[in-house]
């Protein structure tokens, strides 16, 4: 039985005074001007530190004084710092490194942005109190709580999780339901949740797929004809697309397992003689595929 994962920190935590903690690196001035260092130091203003500071127990002086080298949270601790506080809450590191710590940050999806913003004012928070948190004016807080009206669910679930842009969901509104579906699907399978690939779809839509007709369908520099063209040759590249993906998965997989029973073949010595005295090309080229990085089975 494999040994349990020893924990980087002590989960419990505790209250340590700033005094005693020692940063590795100093917050530049220009960086305080940053937009990330402002709704940092607003949130911080206004509802307290979220992620705890993480520091690491350096030995006690020889006047007994215990002191904690700082392995996350500059930023915090010099917001902290300038709010006038005196202590942080701390959680604390049993290892002296930082490199577990934000190492891998999920960043918020603009459609979790709107969810997290919708249940915040249905727990009685105001527009305003949000706004101030994170540093914004309060029109953009309205604007993300408006994010999705007028785009059916189907496309809100496909999209949720991904890097959508506003500006792309804005342009998903001027298409009826189905077209929005077939809109985030081609975006998820092409991965690419820009503006101008929204754009593109749109302009790629029919006519009776539109929302607002009126609203004429506009790329710089693109004539009327060629929009006509590329809305019928979208449509049949989008069909193969999707094609293409519903079956790459699996051709992906069978790939894969391929390629190890390919290789069990290849731990056997009989076989490899075999081949390598019969069919020395065919076994070059079974050799190049068990050494793909790319398909290898997870054990």
């Amino acid at each position: 039985m494999p040994d349990a994962v020893k924990m980087a920190f002590d989960p419990k935590g505790m209250m340590v005074p700033i005094s005693q903690i020692l940063p590795v690196r100093t917050v530049r001035p220009e960086s305080r001007k940053g937009q990330q260092y402002l709704r940092l130091f607003a949130s911080i203003r206004e509802i307290g530190v979220i992620e705890p500071l993480i520091v690491y127990p350096q030995e006690r002086t020889g006047k007994g004084e215990q002191r904690y080298t700082l392995l996350d949270g500059h930023y915090r601790l010099d917001v902290l710092k300038e709010l006038g506080r005196t202590e942080a809450f701390c959680l604390i590191a049993t290892d002296d490194e930082a490199f577990t710590y934000n190492h891998k940050v999920n960043r918020m999806a603009p459609i979790q942005e709107h969810f997290m913003i919708l249940r915040a004012l249905e727990h009685g928070v105001t527009e305003e109190r949000i706004a101030a948190t994170l540093s914004v004016d309060a029109r953009a807080i309205k604007l993300k709580r408006d994010l999705l009206v007028g785009i059916c669910p189907e496309a809100v679930a496909l999209l949720k999780d991904r890097k959508v842009t506003a500006k792309a969901l804005r342009e998903l509104k001027r298409a009826v339901p189905m077209r929005q579906i077939e809109m985030a699907e081609l975006m998820v399978a092409a991965n690419n949740f820009s503006t101008d690939y929204a754009m593109c779809l749109i302009a790629a839509t029919p006519e009776k797929d539109l929302v607002d007709t009126d609203k004429a369908k506009v790329l710089p520099g693109v004539r009327a004809e060629d929009i006509a063209r590329m809305e019928r040759e979208m449509e049949l590249l989008g069909k193969d697309f999707l094609m293409i993906e519903e079956s790459h998965g699996k051709n992906t997989l069978n790939l894969v397992l391929a390629v190890a029973y390919l290789r069990k073949l290849l731990d056997n010595a009989s076989v490899v003689k075999y081949l390598s005295q019969r069919h020395s090309d065919i076994l070059g080229e079974f050799q190049k595929l068990a050494e793909a990085p790319d398909l290898r089975a997870s054990s």
